[in-house]
């Protein structure tokens, strides 16, 4: 299936999702990214539940929950890792993935809203063809060519960007559009802070430099949409603190919308304009700061603390 006939597709099919009270863009608010009824099931274990979220444009959004709670599969879905079980997924506006329980999946589906697509022209684009669209991911455990300078791997993710895979992107193209690339390459280093690094093994790199250049990465394919997988894991206080800087000023800069997932409280009440929780795949709270940190259903999901306990331990 190629990019073209993903776009084609969009076009000729209208947004037609129903937002209902699932975030931030349930008013006017444009949006980057909406998930609707969205399941991945694997076997007879559900991982992600009837999912449905919004992501406007322009803001910083966070997906949180305890370890195993279905976010990184989530991350999965949106980016074409995984194929979901069921469920749409629209990127400004226009279906990218649209999917429902056929064959084997449907005989031990699980979810709701089985034939809610049944019947739509199914979309199941990959990851480059979704990368081309304008989304952008880094991972938790870091994912940088070992091999290649801090500056080739950034070169390589454009060159990425514009052909099918890396073995093409080796490849190189003409000598006018590999001289604007090399330029732009620098000109993204110089502005990430890595320039004096360039020429360095990007594993050779201090953790925090490593993640920097991972998002420097993401960057070089110029999203609209950029999705963190736990950008502080094995960060320590003051790299946190840098990259909470790090990632409002690139949203600002380059006009991102940002999705993260991320355990580090802290960042993520400080940074996130929204949040929602999962828990077993499903949303358990969403809404402002304020507002998640003192939900109880989000205090037990982490703590394991439930209301009950929490009642007898003040008694």
């Amino acid at each position: 299936m190629s990019t073209d006939s993903v776009k084609n597709t969009q076009n000729q099919t209208a947004g037609a999702a129903d937002q209902g009270n699932h975030g931030p863009g349930r008013g006017n608010e444009p949006l980057a990214l909406h998930l609707e009824n969205v399941t991945m099931q694997f076997g007879g274990v559900v991982s992600v539940n009837n999912l449905t979220l919004d992501v406007p444009q322009g803001k910083i959004i966070a997906l949180i929950g305890p370890n195993g709670a279905g976010k990184t599969t989530a991350f999965n879905c949106i980016t074409g890792v995984y194929q979901p079980t069921n469920g749409l997924i629209e990127f400004m506006g226009q279906p990218m993935v649209r999917t429902y329980p056929r064959g084997k999946d449907a005989k031990i589906y699980k979810g709701q809203n089985r034939e809610k697509y049944a019947g739509q022209h199914v979309l199941t684009p990959t990851p480059d063809q979704i990368t081309r669209l304008g989304i952008a991911r880094t991972f938790q455990n870091i994912r940088l060519w070992k091999s290649m300078t801090v500056f080739e791997n950034v070169l390589t993710a454009k060159h990425m960007r514009a052909k099918q895979n890396v073995f093409s992107a080796i490849l190189r193209m003409n000598l006018a559009e590999e001289k604007r690339m090399r330029e732009e390459t620098m000109d993204l280093l110089r502005e990430q802070g890595l320039e004096t690094v360039k020429d360095e093994l990007a594993t050779s790199l201090p953790y925090g430099l490593q993640r920097r250049l991972e998002i420097a990465r993401a960057l070089a394919t110029n999203p609209k949409l950029l999705l963190l997988d736990e950008p502080a894991a094995g960060m320590n206080p003051q790299e946190t603190l840098e990259l909470a800087d790090f990632v409002q000023e690139i949203r600002e800069k380059y006009g991102l919308t940002v999705f993260l997932i991320e355990h580090h409280m802290d960042l993520v009440m400080n940074i996130s304009d929204y949040i929602y929780v999962i828990d077993f795949g499903s949303e358990i709270a969403q809404g402002v700061p304020e507002t998640v940190q003192s939900d109880r259903r989000v205090i037990e999901a982490y703590l394991g603390i439930s209301e009950d306990q929490e009642d007898k331990s003040n008694t």
